[in-house]
């Protein structure tokens, strides 16, 4: 049996997962962490329940989702996992910023090419399964995480309560966006839970209700 901890970061604000087993093994998804309070949260929240983090995963590379990236790799021995058709977002993290009035003072490492998840790709902790799909428009390599098992997945920017990430930037795209939600969200069992990047946790049922024009 999953377990799934939300945890609120950054100014955006982000969230971030935090999602074990009985084996107490760990991945840790998009950690936000932009505060140093916020890192420490995070640390506490793994350290009080005794989990062993073996997986750091991220959704997309935008960076709100991967300010606590370089944070989690230090503490836990582990390296992000990530599509790496957003790297761009890492190479320019502070240019980005710089267009919000903000400025990083940390620094976020490239995702390495062993580490690069893709369409049909697995990822395992524990006894835990989580299916990678690929569904590009809020950023090109935007990824989901889905665990057919316990019927929950975890979309990121991709689709939230009642909406969907924005794809007004320049490597944005609606309707690539709107053909993977349709055909790779939409078709999951009604009663998937949706663990959505920004907000409130939804359903596959109520978003369904929601994208009647999909």
């Amino acid at each position: 049996m999953m377990n799934v901890k939300c945890l609120e970061f950054n100014f955006l604000p982000v969230n971030t997962y935090i999602i074990w087993d009985e084996t107490k093994e760990a991945a840790v998804i998009d950690p936000g962490c932009f505060y140093p309070d916020e890192s420490a949260q995070l640390a506490a929240f793994i350290k009080d329940n005794g989990l062993d983090v073996k997986l750091l995963l991220n959704t997309h590379l935008h960076f709100d989702h991967v300010f606590g990236n370089t944070f989690v790799e230090e503490t836990y021995g582990v390296r992000a996992r990530a599509n790496n058709l957003d790297t761009p977002w890492i190479e320019n993290i502070q240019q980005r910023l710089a267009v919000f009035g903000l400025r990083y003072q940390g620094h976020v490492n490239p995702i390495l090419s062993q580490n690069v998840l893709n369409e049909g790709d697995t990822v395992t902790f524990g006894t835990t399964t989580l299916h990678v799909l690929h569904i590009p428009g809020h950023s090109p390599g935007s990824i989901v995480f889905w665990n057919k098992e316990q019927g929950c997945v975890f979309t990121g920017d991709v689709m939230f309560q009642g909406s969907y990430g924005r794809t007004d930037f320049p490597d944005g795209d609606y309707d690539a966006l709107m053909t993977g939600i349709r055909s790779k969200l939409l078709t999951m069992p009604d009663d998937t839970v949706v663990y959505p990047g920004h907000g409130p946790a939804t359903t596959i049922r109520h978003e369904k209700l929601y994208y009647p024009q999909i």
